[in-house]
Parts: structure tokens; sequence; C-alpha cells
């Protein structure tokens, strides 16, 4: 039986043990996982949790579960302790670019060997492309500083996570924030269990500080699409919200003309150009 298919008809029997019509959340764990492996009569899998991060933050969860979801929601599965885990209603669950937006030309600053070194769209390169280039401040209008790539920690009532970049930030008054980011490859989603788990830690570990979780993802070679995003609960079904979404293109400072400038002053001023 393949890596996949296994997975798929374990978190099946996970959910189908648990899952009753109207229940908005329903919780599971580990061992739970094990015992499928059981009942399908197949050897236990040795990284069990293996299967939970899988369908958290890498596939979706199997058609057959899906499709118990009410119209416009659907089912993700999120941590609530060491080895605990539940299944819970979205509203979205993911979200993707707006391609229809208006992309926005800024110089760019990143290091000529970096391009040349590091010349391929995947998260790595996208995260040293936002960091030369001051993204996050441009984005924000904070003065922003990174502070670790993958942070990995583990949080009270969710268990273990990680975070592909973060970073600190100040406005103008001195209020200080946590900016949590996670950087997805082109085509894929931006999803909601990544930023309940961002915004979790980032409140408990920093209540001081305002937490705005971000995400980023290439949209071609030299544009780069920036969301805010922010999660609310209604009635038990979470909800993944845009705050603010910008496309930002990548150009040579020659490619930005005198006449570019005067109409974003013009538009910024509210004036006609």
């Amino acid at each position: 039986m393949e890596k996949n298919s296994k997975y798929s008809q374990i978190i099946e029997i996970v959910f189908n043990r648990n899952y009753s019509s109207g229940l908005k959340r329903l919780p599971f764990h580990r061992e739970d996982l094990v015992l499928a492996c059981d009942e399908l009569g197949i050897p236990r899998i040795k990284n069990i949790g293996d299967i939970t991060y899988s369908f958290r933050f890498r596939k979706e969860l199997p058609e057959s579960i899906q499709k118990t979801a009410p119209e416009g929601s659907e089912w993700i599965i999120v941590g609530s302790g060491i080895a605990n885990y539940e299944f819970r209603l979205a509203s979205p669950g993911k979200v993707a670019p707006n391609k229809d937006i208006v992309k926005l030309s800024i110089p760019d600053a990143t290091p000529e060997i970096l391009k040349h070194y590091a010349a391929g769209r995947d998260e790595q390169a996208l995260l040293a492309k936002v960091r030369y280039n001051r993204l996050i401040d441009t984005f924000t209008g904070l003065t922003c500083y990174s502070v670790q790539n993958h942070l990995r920690t583990t949080v009270e009532n969710m268990g273990q996570i990680e975070i592909d970049e973060f970073y600190v930030g100040l406005d103008r008054t001195g209020v200080n924030y946590v900016l949590p980011v996670q950087a997805k490859s082109p085509g894929d989603r931006f999803g909601i269990v990544q930023v309940i788990q961002d915004l979790t830690f980032c409140n408990l570990r920093y209540p001081e500080a305002i937490c705005r979780p971000l995400a980023f993802m290439f949209v071609s070679a030299n544009e780069v699409a920036a969301i805010e995003l922010a999660v609310v609960e209604e009635d038990e079904v979470l909800r993944l919200s845009v705050v603010d979404e910008r496309h930002y293109k990548f150009v040579s400072h020659t490619e930005i003309t005198t006449d570019d400038l005067i109409a974003r002053k013009n538009g910024h001023l509210g004036l006609l150009p």
C-alpha cells in the first residue's frame, strides 16, 4: 500500500470513528492513528505524527471527509496539545493570491551573487528576496528586523510548531509588533492552520506586542504576492481573512520613470495625474 493511500485510509478511520452529523469539533489522539493501523491490518507507521503533519500542511484531507462538511466549509486538523488534535470546520481554510491585483514596481535590491546562486523560486529563495528588499517594511509600513528562520518550538495546548521566518518591528509611536512569515511555492495556497499556530505562539510568547501574520509567494520569477492574514471564529467555525494584499514586481531602477513616481505621488495625495 502506497504511503499516501495509507495516510488517507488511516485518517478516514479516525474521522469516521469520531464524526456525528452537526458536530463542528472532533478531538482525537495520536494513539487513535496507531489503532487505525491495527484496524487496517498494516504495520504501524514509525513516524505516526507525520500523518497529521501531512494533512495539516501538505495534503488535502480525503474527499470522503470533506463531503461531510457544510456547504462553503471544509475540515482541517489543528493541534490541541502534545499528541492531541482536533478536526475543525473552516470557511475558508485556505486562500490563494488574487491574480487580478495591480503589480507595484520597486527597485530590486537583491545582491547579484544571490541571484546567481538562489535563482530558483523555492521558499528559501523567496525569503531571501523578501529580506534583502526589506519587503516586510514596505508592505507593513513598519521598521522590521528578521530574528530567526525556521523557528521550531512547542506551544501549550497546541504541540510542536514551525514558523518559516520570524520578524519583530515597531511603528513611529514605538508600538512593538511580531510578524510571523509563511512562504509558499508558486501555485500553492496559504492555510489557516499555519496562521492559527503563528497567532497562538506570538500572543502567548509576546503578549506586549501586536501580532500580524504575513504570507508571501512568488507569482513569477520577479513578482511576489504579499498578504496579511487574520483568523476569526464564528459559531465554532474558523474563518481565514485577508487583511491586506499587495503584489510587488522587482525591476531595475532604470525601469521606474519619473512619470511613474509622479503618478504614485499624486495617487498617494489623492490627486489626479
